[in-house]
């Protein structure tokens, strides 16, 4: 007779079908799709998220969950079986409270949002795209309505991307970054830097070619492995075997399109370094969006606008675009890409201000979500509150309430977890370092292996097997905490702007 765990597995894989199938359809929608498309996908999608969701909560899932769950008693812990029962027991307690017709709904809103966002930010419209966002909004409420044991309904979202995380632990954790960066900022914002290396004419397919170039050393391999053009850089994978990426490119600006294109590069080295037992099983995928965004920001602002890569970055624009740059300097590349000044777009933000976006949008999320904030006032709030923390004026919503996909796809609760991958990193960076003492040797060289396999061998390997909590103790020895990335911040920027920051 085939265990109950086995079977478990088997319908966990036919799972893992469909969300590859919705996968490819999201995909498709950001990089591939023509204009007329996107009805036709959100009705796709719609149904395909109604078959997974049905499939997932019916009785016969949770009998099997029932069966597994007595076979792995008393086996370690740390199995692959005890953790894949653990993990897919609390997501089927939470999915069997969720209607599927609000699932399908949720999924048909989504896509359309998503398509209804990229008109009217193109145009700088936020009353064309606000009948959506209302109706993303009402469905997310209506989501959180299915909970009766949260906290606050915002926890309800939050657990969905940072699973067991609570809105006051990260409001803490955000008060104390804020104390932290409001004062560093005010401080460097006196200095002026020289960022003129970063500003010219820059033809995308030379920026392509640095880009390429760059993920390669960071481990992108073609066979497995592919990179396109977007409006909103992501990535995603079906498996270890196929991971994309994206990025979008700006011909004035160096930085976009290549520091988009290491941030998904880290997002695609997560995936692809998850041991192949986990594959086609809940497991076989990041533990949380937080550590996820660990990964991407480490790659991109760690490495990427590192001392050491500047060794490395620095002749291969030189050569690539020459003229202006043929003699860019690592050193003058290094502070330019290092330059802290409020900005009005997240994704461009230097790695002190980035922090205060995401707090804004936490923010933000909250109050729509509990009815303390109308859609139809948000552009103003958003106004205000840039001008609060980043003392800038919004020209437009193109630069300001519309520059971000995620309202538009129904990802609410998402945006805290980008700081909390700054924080993450922190962590992961100073232990890395210790662990890798000539790490900045190697980066210099050239030689990115070596921080690559440590992150297979300390948190990419296990994909979803351990909580956040239990893949950091495991890690680093403790929880989230801010300490550690306000160092290696302030130590950068102190060899940055040369002054002695503490």
């Amino acid at each position: 007779m085939t265990s109950a765990v086995l079977q478990l597995r088997e319908r966990l894989a036919g799972l893992e079908d469909l969300r590859v199938a919705s996968g490819l359809l999201h995909w498709d929608q950001q990089t591939m799709m023509p204009p007329t498309g996107g009805p036709q996908h959100a009705e796709a999608l719609g149904t395909l998220e109604q078959l997974s969701h049905e499939r997932f909560i019916d009785a016969e899932t949770g009998r099997l969950l029932h069966s597994a769950a007595a076979e792995v008693d008393g086996a370690a812990p740390e199995s692959d079986d005890a953790c894949l029962v653990r993990l897919v027991r609390r997501r089927w307690e939470k999915a069997t409270r969720v209607p599927t017709e609000l699932a399908a709904e949720m999924a048909r809103a989504g896509s359309a949002g998503q398509e209804a966002w990229v008109a009217a930010r193109r145009d700088s419209d936020f009353a064309a795209f606000a009948p959506y966002l209302e109706h993303n909004l009402e469905l997310a409420r209506r989501y959180v309505d299915c909970f009766d044991d949260f906290e606050c309904p915002y926890d309800a979202l939050l657990d969905d991307y940072q699973p067991e995380m609570k809105t006051t632990d990260v409001a803490a954790l955000f008060a104390a970054l804020k104390a932290e960066l409001v004062p560093l900022i005010a401080k460097l914002s006196q200095y002026t830097m020289d960022d003129s290396s970063l500003h010219g004419h820059f033809p995308v397919e030379s920026q392509r070619k640095l880009a390429q170039e760059v993920v390669r050393l960071m481990g992108f391999d073609g066979r497995g492995w592919r990179m396109d053009d977007t409006v909103h850089p992501f990535a995603t994978s079906f498996g270890s075997s196929d991971v994309r990426i994206t990025t979008r490119w700006d011909e004035t600006y160096l930085g976009t399109g290549l520091f988009g294109a290491m941030h998904e590069c880290g997002h695609g080295l997560y995936e692809a370094g998850i041991a192949p037992a986990l594959q086609r099983t809940p497991l076989g995928h990041g533990q949380s969006l937080g550590v996820h965004e660990s990964q991407s920001r480490l790659w991109e602002n760690m490495v990427g606008r590192g001392r050491d890569f500047s060794e490395v970055l620095a002749p291969l624009i030189a050569t690539i675009f020459g003229g202006e740059l043929a003699n860019l300097d690592p050193l003058t590349l290094f502070r330019a890409v290092n330059r802290i000044r409020p900005s009005l777009i997240r994704v461009e933000a230097d790695e002190a201000t980035y922090s205060l976006h995401i707090i804004l949008r936490f923010e933000l999320e909250q109050e729509l979500i509990e009815g303390r904030l109308a859609v139809r006032d948000l552009p103003e709030a958003w106004n205000a509150r840039i001008e609060e923390y980043l003392g800038l004026t919004v020209p437009d919503d193109r630069r300001g309430v519309l520059q971000d996909v995620h309202w538009s796809a129904g990802l609410i609760g998402y945006f805290s977890t980008y700081a909390l991958g700054n924080m993450i990193a922190g962590q992961l960076w100073w232990k890395v370092r210790a662990d890798l003492p000539d790490l900045s040797q190697q980066i210099s060289a050239g030689r990115l292996d070596g921080l690559r396999e440590w992150l297979v061998e300390n948190v990419h390997r296990y994909g979803s097997k351990f909580t956040t909590a239990e893949l950091l103790e495991r890690a680093v020895g403790g929880p989230i905490e801010t300490g550690p990335f306000v160092s290696y911040l302030k130590g950068k920027l102190s060899d940055v702007y040369e002054i002695p920051l503490s």
